[in-house]
């Protein structure tokens, strides 16, 4: 390991150390863990594979958890007063995007760019009868410091696919940060309380990716009252949108959004690096199944962005797969 990967991998390390203290760890109520991956809907390029790990911290009345230090710079967005429930979330995270063909050294310039990123993420929610709102903060580092090469590598020789051969080519080493603020609105419920229609609207800003987004979402189940604000944590990547206490529920949902600016696709934000060029306006669809017992939860789905393009060489980027397992002590 380079000296400027153990002084990368150092400065991360040391971050998580000050955000993610023992006593947050302790006061977790819930943990998650997701794993994304494009061969889970049969691709294999673009957003190729993502790793979460989470903490929830959950509380009602007297008990709720405060924002943690990460969330400073956005207490300004949240109207005053607090909803009847909190929840405090942190995720470690991996994450790794991939040309169409890994099996080719040096990838045409048009090609998304081999590219990792290692991140802290925290998110807190407030939760109402009827909404709820959600920021967050992720700070991270991609570049070869991430992992993400080491990772691959070792995946797909362990399950015998393509070696990949293209991530000399991949972005810099480079500190990356993104500040969200999102909102999820139970806007319709159906009579039975069986079915219900749920409205999201998100804003991000940072070096990571800057977008304004909306969608609708539509879920058929049991348990829908307590479960429907996890769906902004989907949004962060903190976990899928999970069922709670026993509930189950299908979702289906479309969003619209607009990006300013995407690492991934754009490139290094500080010093030259590869680019390709992309649809700034995008729509997406996500579907799946979400299932809790008592102290356990599962959740299986797909998420496909683009589909407003014909023609595109990064058109499947965000096309993938995901599964989720969050258990609770």
């Amino acid at each position: 390991m380079t000296q400027l990967r153990r002084t990368s991998l150092l400065a991360l390390l040391t971050l998580q150390a000050c955000f993610l203290s023992p006593q947050a760890l302790a006061d977790a109520d819930w943990v998650s863990f997701t794993y994304d991956n494009d061969m889970l809907v049969g691709e294999d390029s673009g957003y190729t594979n993502g790793t979460f790990l989470s903490w929830f911290d959950v509380g009602e009345g007297e008990t709720q958890p405060g924002p943690g230090i990460l969330l400073a710079p956005l207490l300004w967005m949240l109207p005053e007063g607090r909803g009847h429930a909190s929840i405090d979330a942190y995720t470690l995270s991996q994450v790794m995007m991939t040309p169409g063909d890994i099996t080719v050294a040096n990838p045409p310039p048009e090609e998304l760019p081999y590219s990792g990123m290692l991140s802290l993420s925290n998110a807190w929610m407030s939760v109402h009868e009827d909404y709820a709102d959600r920021i967050s903060t992720t700070i991270g580092m991609v570049g070869p410091v991430s992992g993400a090469k080491a990772t691959q590598k070792f995946v797909h020789k362990l399950i015998g696919s393509d070696d990949p051969k293209g991530w000399g080519t991949q972005l810099h080493n480079e500190p990356v940060f993104q500040f969200s603020r999102g909102r999820v609105w139970r806007s319709w419920v159906a009579d039975n309380r069986r079915s219900d229609f749920l409205i999201t609207g998100e804003g991000n800003l940072g070096t990571i990716s800057s977008s304004v987004a909306s969608g609708v979402v539509v879920r058929y189940g049991s348990g829908l009252e307590d479960s429907y604000p996890s769906l902004l944590f989907g949004s962060s990547r903190s976990s899928n949108p999970l069922a709670v206490g026993g509930g189950w529920y299908l979702y289906a949902g479309i969003e619209m959004r607009y990006v300013f600016n995407q690492i991934f696709a754009d490139g290094n934000t500080f010093r030259s690096s590869r680019s390709v060029d992309y649809e700034h306006a995008q729509v997406a669809v996500q579907g799946g199944l979400a299932y809790a017992w008592q102290d356990l939860a599962i959740s299986m789905g797909f998420n496909d962005t683009n589909i407003n393009e014909d023609a595109n060489q990064v058109q499947d980027y965000t096309r993938y797969g995901t599964i989720t397992a969050a258990w609770r002590f």
